[in-house]
């Protein structure tokens, strides 16, 4: 019996009407497309993008070269140079991040114990070389100060879910 079923529906093309069926609903409904630059897709608060350095109220850069965040990063993108100053702290002379490399895991945000390192909303940049995509410290630094208030905003909203 199955295999008379089997060789009319084969025969009618059964298949080929079903999914024409389901293309035939879909063709009238409303579009749900984003017109890119002019509209924003919505984003979540806890979207990973384009990094960034903070820096104390006072002034003075975060990072305390503990070096956890290049030990921890899986695709070894973070390299990082450290001095010891005349008071016995730690700062870094070189941190950079190659875009090329990251994965966007956030191991690197994670890790990092005085919230240096952290991953902004930004996600519209480019490189048209390869230069282009390796962040400095300066760059990072730069980027955390456009975006200071954006960061400690969505640290506030993230403290409910830690």
């Amino acid at each position: 019996m199955s295999g008379i079923r089997y060789f009319f529906k084969s025969f009618m093309l059964w298949e080929l009407l079903t999914g024409l069926r389901l293309t035939g609903r879909y063709l009238f409904r409303k579009k749900f497309t984003v017109q890119y630059p002019e509209e924003k897709a919505p984003q979540s608060p806890r979207f990973r993008g384009l990094h960034a350095l903070r820096r104390y109220p006072n002034g003075e850069e975060r990072c305390i070269a503990c070096k956890l965040c290049e030990a921890v990063c899986p695709a070894l993108a973070i390299t990082i140079d450290s001095h010891r100053r005349e008071d016995g702290t730690r700062r870094t002379t070189r941190y950079d991040i190659d875009l090329t490399k990251c994965i966007f895991c956030g191991f690197c945000e994670e890790s990092c114990p005085v919230d240096s390192i952290v991953e902004t909303r930004i996600y519209e940049y480019h490189g048209e070389k390869r230069g282009d995509l390796l962040m400095t410290k300066e760059k990072l630094l730069e980027i955390g100060d456009k975006v200071e208030a954006q960061i400690a905003a969505d640290r506030a909203q993230d403290a409910f879910y830690r």
